[in-house]
């Protein structure tokens, strides 16, 4: 057994070295890396060390990911990562009920981080936990943050019922921390999602309960805002394609895509009524 042990420190010493860099050498050699944290794991496995052989496959998913390839001998090792991140979640919990929240919510936030490529969803779940945990501990900026990556995730899987109340209560923390520019930002992401949802009363409902964000009134983001809905609401696609053209929402930080400027049921209705 501690042959084995001292075989699995001896990979996680030379995956390090493959990760490191130097003047004659770039970039990490990730894919070698990877296969020294494998062996590492199985030896930790061998002699039962569940622990160091957990964090051996999670260094393993971590080089892969850097490296962008997901070769067949490693989509096995990933198929591993839902179990990892079982196991992470149930020390998180031991880390809170032992008075460390701090390395539970980053325990948690990793373990989102590393099933992303598998799982949208379980990272969103895993990154709302993190968050809570920070919340508890009223540290709100940490507590955002994470708030912000499952904001990003879900209108990515295009679950914008979700999203809006995820940005909702992302936009209230961020006013809670006096950070109002974010605040305008958020403003516009959510008119954009409510345009998604086909919402256009909710949409015009968070510009208008934004008026009360100092500083909103009268800013760019705010003007953008009002020309859009108006845009909508008038069915003038010109206007509302100069706004969503404009560089304020065309390199916009976030993974809200633009929604289609009218819809051809509503064009119709429209044409209709001027009838």
């Amino acid at each position: 057994m501690a042959q084995k042990i001292y075989e699995a420190h001896e990979h996680i010493a030379k995956a390090e070295k493959y990760l490191q860099t130097s003047f004659m050498k770039w970039k990490p050699d990730y894919d070698s890396a990877a296969s020294e944290y494998a062996k590492a794991a199985v030896a930790f496995k061998n002699a039962k060390q569940l622990e160091p052989a957990k964090e051996a496959y999670l260094l393993e998913a971590e080089a892969h990911t850097n490296n962008r390839s997901y070769p067949p001998a490693a989509l096995t090792d990933m198929q591993r990562l839902p179990e990892a991140v079982q196991y992470i979640e149930k020390a998180s919990m031991m880390y809170v009920e032992n008075g460390t929240p701090d390395t539970a919510a980053m325990a948690l936030d990793r373990a989102g981080k590393l099933i992303e490529a598998l799982d949208l969803a379980k990272a969103v779940h895993l990154y709302q936990q993190a968050a809570g945990v920070f919340e508890n501990e009223e540290r709100l900026r940490q507590a955002v943050e994470l708030i912000g990556k499952a904001s990003r995730l879900l209108v990515r899987q295009q679950k914008f019922d979700e999203a809006a109340v995820s940005l909702q209560k992302e936009k209230n923390m961020y006013k809670e921390i006096e950070n109002y520019p974010t605040c305008f930002k958020k403003t516009i992401a959510q008119v954009l999602v409510h345009l998604h949802r086909r919402d256009y009363v909710a949409a015009d409902k968070c510009v208008r309960e934004s008026y009360s964000i100092p500083g909103f009134s009268g800013s760019e983001d705010c003007v953008a805002m009002e020309q859009l809905l108006q845009g909508y609401d008038d069915q003038d696609e010109e206007q509302v394609s100069r706004v969503c053209t404009s560089p304020l929402l065309k390199y916009m930080d976030n993974d809200v895509s633009l929604p289609a400027c009218i819809s051809p049921e509503k064009k119709k209705k429209s044409s209709d009524a001027n009838r």
